[in-house]
């Protein structure tokens, strides 16, 4: 993804979140993750919704050799995002695969379950 102007910059979020066909979203922009520090380019900018997190390098992957959030990363940004339906899809279709395992599914459910009580 250097063409981002970061050379660890990662689909994410939405993005992610539809790459991995675990839910209907359909993002009108590329989510892209960078970190922290990373100064960009921004040319292209309307296209782009730049998430600035520092990631360990188990939270990333690739899917058709693009650099990815793995799927339980990409749900819980989905969570901290704002996501409702399409994040409880996802951890439903998620967890009938191998890419969410039930331990983070039952976490992420937990997650979400705390942040819609705490909007109440």
């Amino acid at each position: 993804m250097t063409a981002a102007g970061a050379p660890e910059a990662c689909l994410s979020h939405e993005t992610a979140l539809a790459a991995w066909e675990i839910s209907d979203v359909n993002p009108d922009r590329v989510h892209l993750n960078i970190a922290r520090k990373r100064r960009l380019r921004r040319a292209g900018g309307e296209q782009y919704v730049i998430h600035r997190h520092d990631l360990a390098p188990g939270q990333l992957t690739r899917f058709e050799q693009i650099p990815i959030t793995d799927v339980p990363t990409t749900i819980g940004q989905c969570i901290a995002w704002g996501l409702t339906y399409l994040v409880r899809q996802a951890l439903e279709r998620g967890g009938k695969t191998s890419r969410l395992p039930r331990t983070d599914r039952e976490r992420l459910a937990q997650q979400l379950e705390e942040r819609d009580h705490g909007h109440s």
